[in-house]
């Protein structure tokens, strides 16, 4: 890993040397249970909320809002099973099928019980349809649950106009969630000033621990716990804090605060197009997945078409390059990305897309060095395959 030109960050990123110090320094000397009432453990239970001071500094948010979990799936669990068993009459779920599997594999399960699923449409840069959104909550506001539409796709970076979704669930009085795993750390974000009620996240997407996230939840939103046990979290997740890695997470957070103050956005979306053009302005028959949205900055979805992704990625690996072909959560499957195959993309172009990730801590050497291997990797496949046809 240390030689290795890591371009996966969108399925995790390495944690930041300060966030490993403070998480032993934790898990040495801080390692009382944060519920129990001697010094010790008062001690972490302090610890613990200038983590959560820094956490809502970083979205907007009062602390008493924030709710820590095990990470982004946690989250999305207690943001949308919560909503439905705090709101036994409304029983219509909205989402779309850009979302990662956390929120359409548990919609899947969601509509083997007793609630509704719809789907909302997308046009084919992955942008979700507002006009039928509109139209469903005109007809059906008073059935729905819930609208989850994250806010940055995991696959393609495409932001989702959030503001906008929120304000039409806020007109017809619906809650609104968003999935903010691939947004949060790495884009401004004030959730005070947005009509959201539910956001989730998790620490390791910007360079904190594995196993921690956050979900947001507006004051006076009521959810009904998932995780039962304790008075943790004001009841809302029941168990004992894992608190090495909330102190990781605050720490992430003031890294990530310290970036964005500093224009860190603006730098990596400039190494992002640098390789965008690089790749596409060399080889034919290439293609920028979600070009014609806004996109987050580090997050770009290149499709090598009559190319499979598999052997692209096997090859890279090869030669020190670390990618994906699309969710981490999905990896290990066959079957081209759902995400791809909702915005209508062809075959040939959903098989041979490859997923670069981007982050705070990639260099301009090696985003030029990967340019090379892809262009040279690229080449040789086709080279080979146009060799083997008769």
């Amino acid at each position: 890993m240390m030689s290795a030109i890591y371009l996966d960050n969108n399925a995790t990123t390495r944690p930041a040397d300060a966030v490993v110090a403070a998480m032993n320094r934790a898990l040495r000397e801080q390692w009382a249970n944060p519920s129990s009432m001697h010094r010790a453990g008062q001690a972490v239970r302090r610890e613990i909320m200038l983590a959560r001071s820094a956490v809502a500094q970083l979205i907007g948010c009062q602390e008493r809002e924030l709710v820590f979990t095990s990470g982004g799936t946690e989250s999305v669990n207690l943001a949308i099973r919560g909503s439905f068993g705090a709101l036994p009459n409304r029983r219509i779920f909205v989402t779309s099928r850009l979302e990662h599997s956390a929120v359409r594999d548990l919609a899947e399960a969601l509509a083997s019980l007793d609630v509704e699923v719809v789907w909302l449409g997308n046009d084919a840069d992955g942008l979700v349809d507002l006009e039928a959104l509109r139209t469903l909550l005109a007809q059906r506001a008073g059935e729905v649950g819930l609208v989850s539409v994250m806010w940055v796709n995991n696959e393609t970076g495409v932001i989702q106009p959030v503001e906008t979704i929120g304000t039409v669930c806020r007109e017809f009085g619906v809650r609104f969630h968003t999935d903010a795993t691939q947004a949060v750390g790495r884009m401004a974000i004030d959730v005070a000033a947005l009509p959201v009620d539910l956001l989730s996240f998790s620490a390791h997407k910007f360079h904190g621990p594995k196993g921690t996230g956050a979900l947001y939840l507006r004051r006076g939103v009521q959810l009904e716990a998932q995780v039962i046990g304790g008075p943790q979290e004001r009841g809302r997740r029941g168990g004992t804090e894992n608190a090495a890695g909330i102190v990781g997470t605050g720490v992430a957070v003031q890294l990530a605060m310290d970036w964005l103050a500093g224009g860190g956005p603006t730098d990596l979306a400039r190494r992002r197009d640098t390789l965008e053009r690089g790749i596409v302005d060399t080889l034919e028959r290439t293609a920028v997945n979600g070009l014609g949205a806004r996109r987050i900055a580090g997050t770009s979805n290149i499709a090598f078409i009559g190319l499979e992704a598999e052997a692209i990625l096997l090859m890279l690996s090869e030669r020190g390059v670390c990618a994906s072909a699309g969710a981490a959560c999905s990896s290990g499957s066959m079957e081209p990305s759902p995400v791809l195959q909702a915005m209508g993309l062809p075959p040939e172009q959903t098989y041979g897309s490859v997923r670069f990730g981007l982050s705070r801590e990639t260099t301009d050497d090696e985003v030029r060095r990967a340019v090379r291997i892809v262009v040279d990797v690229v080449t040789r496949l086709r080279e080979s395959l146009a060799v083997q046809r008769p």
